[in-house]
């Protein structure tokens, strides 16, 4: 049932937003608490990870792990959804 479910959801192209909605949601258990709380704004499009801090240190600091983010938002999915993140 399980593995239908997944096919038809595919099939729609609805699995996608789905794993980016989940991985959205748990931001905060995957940056921690000090990014959590400075994250105005955060969305997918186009394969690219769409941040807005509150603090320009820590976008300075994100800068410098864009490449550990990218692979933990993509493990936390399971699957390749974010290519980049966009800093502002």
């Amino acid at each position: 049932m399980k593995d239908a479910m997944q096919s038809y959801l595919k099939a729609l192209g609805i699995d996608q937003k789905m794993h980016e909605a989940s991985v959205l949601a748990q931001w905060g258990e995957l940056m921690g608490d000090a990014v959590d709380k400075r994250t105005e704004k955060k969305y997918i499009k186009d394969r690219v990870l769409y941040i807005e801090l509150n603090s320009s240190v820590m976008r300075d600091e994100l800068m410098y792990k864009r490449t550990e983010i990218i692979r933990k938002v993509n493990a936390l999915s399971g699957y390749d959804i974010i290519d980049d993140i966009y800093l502002a």
